[in-house]
């Protein structure tokens, strides 16, 4: 049974900052693209950041370049999303995604992503 488990989300005061961490479980992590997703209140989901089987492609959402940064330990099947200087906009529910795919190229449509978590609520005060 695959599970990812997303952490770290909570309240920040504007310019502060965040880490969220996804483990996974039941399925060969280092196979796997990863994603972060977020959602809020009557917008589609979207997704922010990816990162490739091995960590060498990586891709961010124009909206958080320069502020996020992906990263995964494929030993601890785990991917972590740095989030600094946040902003009110960021404000949403953070899920993590898997996609199948030890290539290069990093999935970046949903429909490319199998395995969800339940989501971790990130709220940016202004």
């Amino acid at each position: 049974q695959v599970q990812l488990v997303e952490s770290g989300g909570g309240l920040v005061q504007a310019g502060g900052s965040l880490r969220l961490s996804c483990a996974a479980s039941g399925l060969p992590f280092s196979s796997y693209v990863m994603g972060w997703f977020r959602q809020a209140p009557g917008k589609d989901r979207e997704l922010v950041s990816a990162i490739n089987y091995n960590g060498g492609s990586t891709f961010y959402a124009n909206s958080v370049k320069g502020r996020f940064t992906i990263s995964r330990d494929n030993a601890k099947n785990t991917v972590n999303l740095q989030m600094n200087s946040l902003k009110p906009e960021d404000t949403a529910l953070y899920y993590c995604a898997a996609s199948y795919g030890p290539s290069p190229r990093v999935s970046l449509t949903y429909s490319e992503y199998k395995y969800w978590g339940q989501g971790t609520q990130v709220t940016v005060s202004s």
